[in-house]
């Protein structure tokens, strides 16, 4: 049995971070003649307003229903329509949507291969799942999952930037590491077109990045450096097959 799923090669990710998936949205829409794209933003409540220039679209936005996520989602004027709610349960019929864009959402939720079934399920044939997450296996994922919920709402009002949404639940279940989503594709027959590695953890960006760098580089060191500090973040473009028996050649 083969699989149209590949380890593909692993780049950092380029400063102009939108133009990679931008660039891949306004293919795929020459590659549909112009027809309108139906797009998903799955986890819209944390992510920044979404541009897809020039390109006939219908934006849905799903996240759940927490208040900080819900007044985020509230000052968006990029999206047509939206859900608040558990993402299990979220109105996502098949074949529906052309692009998934799932931005620092997998890490958050639990069932989070369950969410991303649905999603991939609402996915017309040869559409886009763009996914950017935050790596449990880094420096910076292992101390977001191990802090407690109250010293993670203490630090946060002192680390993070002041526009950024949170802090937010931190689950990262085994499909939010490189490992994972490589191993979910295989299984789900979804080809990883493209695999990059950023570093754009928001205590970085926040009012102590040399503070938190410091405890970052200690738990890396004290980890055999299996923890790394040069990155915290999976950002990768799958695409699904037209063939729904394309994993089998």
């Amino acid at each position: 049995m083969a699989t149209l799923s590949h380890m593909s090669e692993v780049r950092w990710w380029p400063e102009t971070q939108g133009d990679v998936f931008g660039h891949r949205i306004r293919e795929l829409w020459t590659e549909q003649l112009g027809r309108r794209l139906d797009i998903l933003i799955a986890g819209c409540g944390s992510g920044e307003p979404f541009g897809v220039g020039r390109v006939d679209s219908r934006v849905t936005g799903v996240d759940e229903d927490i208040p900080v996520l819900r007044a985020s989602i509230e000052g968006r004027t990029d999206l047509d329509a939206r859900f608040l709610g558990d993402l299990r349960d979220a109105p996502l019929l098949p074949r529906t949507f052309d692009v998934v864009h799932a931005a620092f959402l997998l890490e958050r939720l639990r069932n989070a291969e369950l969410v991303l079934d649905r999603m991939v399920n609402a996915l017309r044939p040869g559409g886009l799942l763009l996914v950017r997450m935050r790596d449990r296996a880094t420096a910076y994922g292992f101390c977001d999952r191990v802090t407690p919920w109250w010293l993670r709402r203490l630090l946060w009002s002192r680390l993070a930037p002041p526009d950024a949404v949170g802090p937010l639940p931190a689950v990262y279940e085994q499909v939010a590491s490189r490992e994972g989503i490589h191993s979910y594709c295989l299984l789900r027959g979804l080809m990883i077109a493209e695999d990059y590695s950023g570093r754009s953890g928001p205590a970085l960006r926040g009012r102590h990045p040399k503070l938190v760098g410091a405890a970052l580089r200690a738990v890396e060191k004290l980890s055999g450096e299996r923890l790394p500090t040069a990155r915290d973040e999976i950002i990768l473009v799958i695409r699904k097959p037209q063939n729904h028996f394309a994993r089998l050649i």
